[in-house]
């Protein structure tokens, strides 16, 4: 059997973090969750996360200055942002950017499993 792909989720909300990792692991995916993005990039899931959802706005380094960090450093993750603060214009942005999305909370399972096809092969 296929070891399940990785998907990281960094998120300053608690309540995030709980949630989110149950709903992931139910589509079939292993979970790692960070609280911020200096976490993850010092854990030692950087290589291995084949996708990462990660918050737009959060203390200390934001989604889009981890987005830009791991770009000058070539990681080629696919990243899904989720928002609670956005709006149309700034997720037209983080596409632009290279996003495979961008969804504001709360999202339905639904968004978030057609983005998570968008950015990963799921049998």
């Amino acid at each position: 059997m296929d070891k399940p792909l990785l998907v990281s989720v960094v998120d300053d909300d608690e309540s995030v973090r709980e949630a989110l990792p149950d709903l992931l692991k139910e589509f079939g995916f292993a979970v790692q969750a960070f609280s911020s993005a200096q976490a993850f990039l010092s854990s030692g899931y950087l290589s291995q996360t084949r996708c990462l959802i990660l918050d737009v706005a959060m203390p200390g380094m934001s989604g889009p200055d981890l987005q830009k960090e791991l770009v000058l450093h070539h990681y080629n993750i696919p990243i899904i942002f989720i928002t609670a603060l956005g709006d149309a214009a700034q997720c037209s942005y983080l596409t632009n950017q290279g996003a495979v999305d961008c969804l504001m909370k709360p999202f339905s399972e639904a968004a978030l499993l057609k983005a998570l096809s968008a950015a990963l092969p799921i049998s």
